[in-house]
């Protein structure tokens, strides 16, 4: 489990495919700390330590990963987020982060506010049917690439979110532009809540 507060970022420096995979070289500077089998958040995508050397590390992404996340659109020299599954003895400092992303969204609007920046995002419904589609409730938890935020502006297939400097500097917001497609985890208790009442109502 992760908690949505990333600790450093990746570079990628080399992507292989194999077969339907592909398979992600990275510099890092947890990489040292890294182990093999260790699982680690990548924008968000809960992915295992292949192997590691020095401050690189190596880990593969399946087709059904590739098909439901932003990391096919990765390429080489891009920088991703990075977070360590939390330690049992932790603090919870973000919110429930399972590392399965359960849809991509759009970048569609940032906003400098001198001293803040607002981004704006929107994604497509998954379904016809409205009580299968991902939700959003104001002030409540969104996981973007891998990054714990506070919605507001909540809409049926849109929302905001405010990143305040440090998030901009220490994460790839700072590399992200209109149009770029992003990671969207929702919030678990909220998918176990729209679940249950689908399945009672």
């Amino acid at each position: 489990m992760f908690t949505g507060i990333v600790e450093a970022t990746g570079e990628v420096t080399n992507i292989t495919a194999e077969g339907t995979n592909l398979t992600f070289h990275l510099k890092s500077p947890i990489a040292p700390e890294l182990k093999v089998d260790q699982s680690l958040s990548h924008n968000g995508v809960c992915l295992t330590v292949t192997a590691v050397e020095g401050d690189t590390y190596t880990v593969t992404a399946v087709e059904e990963t590739l098909k439901k996340t932003n990391l096919g659109h990765v390429k080489t020299g891009d920088r991703v987020n990075l977070e360590r599954c939390m330690p049992a003895n932790g603090r919870f400092d973000g919110h429930i982060v399972q590392g399965h992303v359960d849809q991509t969204g759009i970048v569609t609007r940032i906003a400098d506010q001198n001293g803040s920046w607002l981004f704006d995002f929107q994604y497509p419904p998954i379904s016809g049917e409205p009580e299968h589609n991902n939700i959003t409730v104001e002030k409540g938890s969104i996981c973007i690439n891998g990054v714990s935020l506070t919605v507001f502006n909540s809409e049926p297939d849109s929302f905001r979110v405010a990143i305040i400097p440090y998030t901009y500097e220490h994460t790839t917001f700072r590399d992200l532009r209109v149009g770029d497609v992003v990671n969207l985890e929702f919030d678990v208790v909220g998918k176990y809540i729209k679940k249950m009442l689908g399945l009672y109502r």
